[in-house]
């Protein structure tokens, strides 16, 4: 396989499909220091010198004090690659940390992405893209079904609660398999997470299941995002989509007043 072209032609058939880039766009990569955000800034690199419209990209990242190592190669990397790259030390991060050691997900997300908007302002970007992957739109899919109670994923396009932003996740049809691949075929120094590392999660316990179901079924996460754009509503259960040439509830079950 082919991978920069499988690749490019995943990540373009999403920015198409999706409306994700536009002419004149500046594009303002959120890279973690792992494989998948780093792969996707190859990507969008290389559709930029081929696409059929202008748009610029930069990258950046924020320092929330867990990566588990120096980030300085990864820094180095992208220099000689001659990409424009910011680091951000977020100090509200930090002192989350100190003050609140055992925080959830939740509260480390919401300060990131007050960092990530600051950043992007500073940089003159209007659009954030980040490094979601087919298996991070599976894992959604099952995560908020299974324990919030709701049928969604992550959205692939969407805007940020002022409408300042576009926020845009063009691997959505890319699997770890390609971005893992790919990013070891141009030598990325990939700096992990403490958080990817955590086990007796529920993020854990999905990664476990899918890999457990794909050796035998290995089109697994490929059916289940056809799934996400081939909906069904009538058959589900929410009563919001179902017409109003549904019989009425009455006509269906008598009820009777007389015996």
């Amino acid at each position: 396989m082919d991978l920069e072209k499988t690749l490019l032609r995943k990540v373009g058939e999403a920015i198409h499909r999706f409306k994700m880039i536009r002419h004149g766009d500046r594009v303002a990569v959120a890279l973690s220091g792992g494989k998948d955000s780093a792969t996707l800034l190859e990507a969008l690199l290389l559709l930029a010198k081929r696409a059929p419209i202008d748009f610029t990209v930069c990258a950046f990242t924020v320092e929330q004090g867990k990566f588990l190592r120096p980030i300085a190669p990864f820094g180095e990397y992208l220099k000689e690659r001659g990409v424009p790259w910011t680091y951000f030390r977020d100090a509200p991060s930090m002192r989350l940390l100190e003050d609140q050691p055992d925080h959830g997900c939740d509260l480390c997300s919401r300060y990131r992405r007050r960092a990530v908007y600051e950043i992007a302002r500073d940089l003159g970007a209007n659009v954030v893209a980040f490094g979601h992957t087919a298996d991070d739109f599976c894992e959604a899919l099952l995560r908020n079904t299974m324990f919030t109670g709701k049928l969604s994923a992550l959205p692939p396009v969407t805007l940020s609660r002022d409408r300042e932003f576009r926020l845009i996740r063009p691997l959505v049809f890319v699997t770890e398999d390609i971005t893992r691949a790919y990013a070891d075929s141009l030598g990325v120094p990939v700096v992990p997470c403490g958080c990817s590392q955590k086990t007796g999660t529920v993020r854990r316990a999905l990664r476990d299941l899918f890999g457990g179901l794909e050796r035998e079924y290995p089109h697994l996460k490929e059916n289940i995002l056809s799934a996400m754009g081939n909906v069904d509503p009538s058959r589900l259960l929410d009563t919001r989509f179902h017409g109003a040439e549904a019989e009425e509830p009455q006509a269906l079950f008598p009820i009777v007043t007389e015996l």
